[in-house]
């Protein structure tokens, strides 16, 4: 398993109203209750473990809520152009609503193999393994007893939140005893640091990332289309009408994929490409060029808030997702909020979908005595952005 460090950039409460309770030392006694109120709708005992909600707060007044069940960010706090606090991850007002079937991993934690392995099925040491089937004909995100349904321990020490659980052999069909840490960091820079560790006593594969859902306009905006993006990317894997890597590696100059150069997440969206009707859109792993942890990978600017997120990691994959499944039915968002198509991007750090199943592609085996390390990092910077194509 090649390690990698990965850093990651978080900042968020629960609402506007706690992320000012955090920084504000004179924050009034009604404040302190709105804080204690929004806390309880996370408090719950799931599988006999304590549920709560966690929340990291910088001394420039971000900050970053987290529940540890399925480690979901679940509001992230950062300045936009006028230093006024914008929510800029999508979620929901309460713990229940995390629990509904089809939820579509908001802020979770995910593994042992994020993303997707195709028929459910991968060959370890000669011996075929069957996971759970959770998208159709493949496996998604761990199966139906993914990380992201799991309530983890926690411990927070100030800026920091330290989240492990200890996966048990065959758990979702997966081989070995698996023992995962998580931390979070939300640094004064405004950037969230997520660091993951993992063991095992059996060889294994392991794909960790985080499924943040970001929208730079603010939580709510109806869409995402504005956002211009640039991706550090080359190549990308193109799929098969179920989503799984062909095993290619095919170039993006000339395509609707090539944003080496700065452009708006709509702007190649509707072409005609058959790879943009599979996946309703962009939803593809990126190959990506210089992926050594101190150059973004990606870029992502907002024309309205002036919030730029850049990504940094030195996984060799990124996943760009363009919220093609969201329809917004449900208008149970926070504070009532409808999420409608395309309403939020995913940009998650990780190892090429379908790897067991492809010997051309970067190993995810762990085996007994070695590490798995990784890290992510999401950072925020506000400035007024000039408008692109």
């Amino acid at each position: 398993m090649k390690k990698i460090f990965l850093k990651a950039l978080p900042f968020a409460t629960l609402c506007l109203t706690i992320a000012f309770t955090s920084c504000n030392p004179k924050s009034d006694k009604g404040s302190q209750a709105t804080e204690q109120t929004d806390s309880l709708k996370y408090s719950a005992t799931i599988d006999g473990k304590s549920v709560k909600l966690y929340t990291l707060t910088n001394k420039q007044g971000a900050s970053v809520s987290i529940t540890n069940y399925g480690g979901r960010i679940v509001s992230l706090m950062v300045p936009d152009k006028n230093n006024k606090l914008t929510d800029v991850v999508l979620g929901y007002d309460s713990l229940g609503a995390y629990r509904k079937k089809g939820e579509p991993f908001f802020g979770a934690l995910i593994g042992r193999y994020g993303n997707r392995i195709g028929k459910g099925k991968f060959t370890l040491d000669g011996k075929e393994y069957s996971l759970q089937l959770n998208d159709g004909v493949n496996t998604l995100h761990g199966g139906n007893d993914g990380f992201f349904s799991k309530v983890w321990d926690a411990k927070q020490d100030g800026q920091k939140l330290e989240l492990s659980y200890v996966s048990n052999d065959g758990e979702a069909g997966y081989p070995g005893k698996l023992d995962v840490k998580v931390t979070y960091t939300l640094t004064d820079d405004n950037a969230l640091q997520i660091d993951y560790l993992a063991t095992t006593d059996k060889a294994t594969v392991v794909n960790l990332t985080n499924h943040a859902y970001f929208n730079l306009n603010g939580e709510g905006n109806n869409t995402i289309l504005d956002h211009e993006l640039t991706i550090d990317a080359n190549a990308y894997t193109p799929v098969d009408s179920t989503l799984i890597p062909t095993g290619k590696l095919q170039p993006v100059a000339g395509t609707a994929f090539d944003f080496n150069k700065a452009k708006t997440i709509g702007k190649s969206i509707e072409e005609n490409d058959q790879q943009l009707k599979f996946g309703k859109g962009y939803d593809h792993n990126f190959v990506l060029t210089h992926h050594d942890g101190k150059t973004p990978v990606a870029i992502v600017k907002s024309p309205v808030s002036g919030i730029t997120l850049e990504v940094y990691t030195v996984e060799p994959g990124l996943q760009f997702y363009s919220g093609n499944f969201l329809t917004g039915a449900d208008k149970d968002g926070k504070g009532g909020k409808s999420y409608p198509h395309r309403s939020a991007f995913c940009l998650e750090t990780q190892h090429f979908p379908d790897a067991p199943n492809h010997a051309n592609f970067a190993s995810t085996v762990l085996k007994p005595g070695e590490t798995y390390k990784t890290s992510t990092t999401y950072k925020f910077l506000n400035a007024p952005v000039k408008k692109v194509d």
